[in-house]
């Protein structure tokens, strides 16, 4: 049913949790598997120096998307940098590469935060033609409590 499935990386816990799941997936239907860490780029001038800090940002992705691949040992893995606005980036590389799935990790943020914020995940959701798979990961942000940890805190 699968035979290539995207994991956009960007080293997080929520993204972490999302390429256990892909990895699963990749075992039950004997998929290859493809890592994507996506640099927006900084709205800086071209200049030596901006060139500098891309080619940073992009170690960086690559250092990212090889400890991703680490953990999917004994499978069929792909790794790649791509640099502009995450969703599109991601939304393009499926286009591109054939993706019959997207399974990629949200941070669980809600309210004031998600609005203001927005979500890479959500855009990715609402605009792929393949099916996405998100894979939520609860952190505490703006005093905001995970419902786990409340559900911990009231034992």
């Amino acid at each position: 049913m699968y035979d290539t499935i995207l994991v956009p990386t960007d080293g997080s816990e929520a993204a972490t949790a999302a390429l256990d799941h892909a990895a699963d997936l990749a075992d039950e239907h004997d998929a290859e598997v493809h890592l994507l860490y996506v640099t927006e780029s900084p709205a800086i001038a071209p200049t030596p120096a901006a060139g500098g800090v891309l080619e940073a940002l992009e170690r960086h992705g690559e250092e990212i998307v090889d400890e991703a691949a680490e953990r999917l040992r004994n499978r069929r893995v792909h790794t790649a940098v791509a640099r502009g606005s995450p969703h599109r980036a991601i939304l393009d590389y499926a286009a591109s590469n054939d993706v019959d799935l997207v399974v990629m990790g949200t941070h669980g943020r809600t309210g004031l935060s998600h609005a203001l914020l927005g979500s890479v995940a959500e855009r990715v959701v609402r605009l792929s033609p393949v099916p996405v798979l998100t894979v939520r990961h609860d952190e505490a942000v703006d005093g905001e409590v995970p419902d786990s940890e409340a559900a911990d805190d009231a034992d």
